[in-house]
């Protein structure tokens, strides 16, 4: 069946998935990222020399980056800002890595995409 225009935006293909984190005593929401929010997460991990038009990767608090990018409440509106990233960095590596796994997969982010982005 050839989709119309009008049937790609109305359909509803942002998903979410429940997530035990007892590290955190509960459990929390991760969504899929709409297509700009996938872009703006990307342009996080790359930085520009000062002075310079020459880039490198930014993976600093990258796993942390990622779970306030996807981590969401029953409407799909992120629990996060990027601004978090850092408090997020400093809770449990076992529980950012529980979540990270579960938005890569429900993004499409395998760790082949993840050292692209790297520049590997």
């Amino acid at each position: 069946m050839m989709l119309t225009r009008d049937a790609i935006l109305a359909a509803s293909d942002i998903r979410s998935e429940r997530v035990a984190v007892p590290e955190w005593g509960g459990e929390v929401l991760v969504g899929t990222m709409s297509g700009a929010a996938r872009d703006e997460w990307e342009q996080s991990l790359i930085t520009r020399r000062p002075g310079s038009t020459k880039t490198e990767p930014n993976l600093a608090n990258v796993r942390a980056r990622l779970v306030a990018a996807t981590v969401v409440d029953e409407n799909g509106a992120r629990l996060f800002s990027a601004e978090d990233a850092e408090a997020l960095g400093r809770k449990s590596s076992a529980a950012l890595e529980r979540v990270c796994k579960v938005a890569q997969r429900l993004n499409g982010l395998g760790d082949a995409d993840l050292e692209e982005l790297k520049g590997n």
